[in-house]
């Protein structure tokens, strides 16, 4: 495994990171224990840097693997906190959770805009003083939006991004994916860390994998490539590939295919159980626009859905599930 400085943070992190919320309550809802175990493979394969969220709800399972580990391990988190409070407690929570008194990064977490950041602005006052007071390493935001890209890049409390950003350009909102990268390159030349996620579009791109994961991994504007894992056989999967690709060496489509398939990884959808009451409560919550209400309940656009599995977060039915 090759390890790269995270922009100016001072950090090394791997090339390969851990995307957690696969494993989380929002999509494959593995017990602590068993999530503990897919991540303890990836961090036995090299991999140094792990994604999570406050929202995905899985310290318990991140902080089970980080003992077990017992080396240094660099983590970020996100939280939707809007005042300099609602941040302190949630950057607490993860401290507190995860079982460590440092964590790399934290992140405002889906940010749309210049404006969203703004009203963002006390949280972000109070990331940036627990960055003086060594709580974290740095201050980021993540985004599926072109111009959360340009408003981080252009904010000097921001020290990282982490935007959406794949081969096809599915989920990005409000643009293309050359118009992405190119918001992408920008934010490099202004000194920003940047890590992608959402390189196989939740599942969309499963058809190409070995194409659309060596994309992802050969963009130099991104320092580490976040990718969800759920099981040891996926991680397996992708830690070849990232060797490959560090050695210049080839992996054929139907190895890596053949690799996924022993996990049973595949086509994934959003499943609308029969008992959607039609709140809307989805519909509002998605990122993407993917979800609209139509004859009492929701229905998914499957061409907009980048299976973030968030709508499943808010829906008080229990009727949303990624299969």
């Amino acid at each position: 495994m090759k390890y790269q400085a995270l922009g100016n943070t001072g950090l090394m992190v791997s090339r390969l990171c851990f995307g957690s919320l696969t494993i989380s309550p929002l999509q494959a809802n593995l017990p602590p224990e068993e999530g503990a175990e897919v991540i303890l493979a990836a961090l036995a394969g090299g991999v140094n840097f792990i994604d999570t969220a406050e929202y995905y709800q899985n310290y318990r399972t991140i902080a089970l693997a980080l003992l077990q580990f017992g080396r240094e391990v660099h983590v970020a988190s996100k939280s939707y906190a809007v005042t300099g409070r609602q941040m302190r407690e949630s950057l607490y929570r993860a401290l507190d959770g995860l079982g460590v008194s440092q964590l790399a990064a934290f992140l405002l977490h889906e940010q749309e805009s210049a404006a969203t950041l703004r009203g963002h602005r006390e949280a972000l006052e109070y990331l940036v003083a627990a960055k003086e007071q060594g709580l974290i390493k740095a201050v980021g935001l993540s985004t599926h939006y072109i111009a959360g890209v340009y408003a981080a890049a252009a904010s000097p409390e921001i020290d990282l991004i982490h935007p959406l950003i794949n081969r096809a350009g599915i989920g990005i909102v409000d643009g293309t994916r050359d118009e992405m990268l190119a918001a992408i390159r920008f934010a490099r030349q202004m000194g920003k860390a940047v890590y992608g996620m959402k390189v196989l579009a939740g599942g969309h791109l499963h058809r190409e994998l070995r194409i659309a994961l060596e994309w992802a991994f050969k963009q130099p504007e991104l320092d580490s490539v976040a990718v969800g894992m759920k099981s040891i056989a996926e991680v397996e999967a992708n830690l070849r590939l990232v060797e490959a690709l560090d050695n210049a060496a080839s992996v054929e489509e139907t190895e890596l295919a053949r690799l996924f398939s022993l996990s049973g990884a595949g086509p994934r959808h959003l499943l609308v159980e029969e008992w959607c009451s039609g709140c809307g409560k989805c519909v509002r919550r998605c990122p993407n626009k993917a979800l609209h209400i139509e004859d009492g309940r929701a229905v998914v656009n499957p061409d907009a859905c980048v299976l973030c599995g968030y709508c499943g977060g808010v829906c008080s039915d229990f009727a949303l599930k990624i299969i």
